[in-house]
């Protein structure tokens, strides 16, 4: 149940010859960067390619999207966004945190840019301002920085006798190490010591979950990092496996049997960069239009992967969720 709702004649005669046709435009095309791989993106792509469709460009119709994909090697990206360069693409679309961002940037001052991130842009370098980004970058920034204290408390809150919380981290990310500090903050107010496990592989996902285990932690934190979005289901079912009570940056996690995230949509933050990467392509300019940022934060419980774990999930968590799956 939900209680609140997320936010352009041809003349001619016979005594003169017909005048030259006009030339058509050609079909634009938008550089697609991603660190992951095509199969883990799929519901991203299409709220994506829903917000270039509100706007009036369908690929395959009047768009083509050269899509490069990094496949979780990080050192690929400077070649790849290199290589959309070279097909003359209109807008590039970094899609992946700021390790995607950064690439894409250092490759080109005159090709738009639209990022999605979960940091500051104006703390990271990306642009001067949020409200007037100025040059040619623009896109989504979303609050997966600073959520972090909520999401300790809200741990808290569900399995109170917990003293270790384990946080996945990707130890290449360049905002992690704050996230990770502000994490360490908070559970300290609560007598919580906090458990860092670096992952950047699928065996590394799965030892992560076995050290977490050999030191008792009793809960786990998932930083919003691309490599996790697209470990989703992996995540999921280790933490069932194990009966590990764990907190995701997003709702997917939980719609797809999770037991708890609090964060924005990043289906949502996706479907907004369709948005502004068809306002590009209508001829607006990157330096116009301000960083978005989302207006809400949800909580979203599954209680049935509670019941599973063996958790009673408080009232008053409840009673403040924005979605409770049954």
């Amino acid at each position: 149940m939900r209680r609140r709702d997320f936010i352009t004649g041809i003349v001619g005669s016979t005594a003169w010859p017909l005048a030259p046709r006009a030339q058509q435009p050609a079909t634009p095309v938008v550089g697609f960067l991603r660190s992951t791989d095509a199969a883990s993106s799929q519901e991203l792509l299409a709220a994506f390619r829903q917000g270039l469709a509100e706007n009036s460009y369908v690929e395959g119709r009047n768009l083509i999207i050269e899509y490069r994909w990094a496949d979780n090697h990080d050192e690929r990206l400077p070649s790849l966004a290199a290589d959309l360069i070279r097909q003359n693409v209109a807008v590039i679309v970094a899609g992946g945190g700021t390790v995607v961002a950064l690439p894409a940037i250092a490759a080109t001052k005159t090709i738009p840019i639209v990022f999605q991130l979960g940091g500051d842009p104006v703390k990271l370098g990306l642009v001067p301002s949020l409200s007037h980004p100025g040059g040619n970058v623009t896109g989504v920034a979303l609050f997966s920085n600073v959520v972090g204290p909520k999401r300790i408390e809200l741990l808290h809150e569900l399995v109170p006798k917990t003293d270790v919380i384990g946080v996945l981290a990707y130890p290449d990310s360049p905002t992690g190490e704050g996230e990770v500090k502000q994490l360490q903050e908070a559970a300290g107010q609560f007598g919580i010591r906090l458990e860092v496990l670096n992952a950047r592989t699928n065996d590394e996902i799965d030892l992560a979950f076995a050290t977490l285990l050999q030191s008792k932690g009793g809960a786990l934190i998932v930083l919003a990092i691309p490599l996790f979005v697209g470990r989703r289901d992996q995540l999921v079912e280790l933490a069932v496996r194990h009966a590990i009570p764990v907190i995701y940056p997003f709702p997917s996690f939980v719609k797809a049997g999770g037991l708890m995230s609090y964060g924005e949509s990043l289906t949502e933050g996706f479907r907004q960069l369709g948005i502004y990467t068809a306002r590009i392509l209508n001829g607006e300019k990157p330096a116009d239009l301000p960083v978005m940022q989302p207006t809400k934060l949800e909580l979203v419980i599954n209680l049935k992967t509670a019941k599973a774990l063996g958790i009673n999930v408080p009232p008053q968590l409840l009673a403040i969720a924005d979605e409770v799956i049954e």
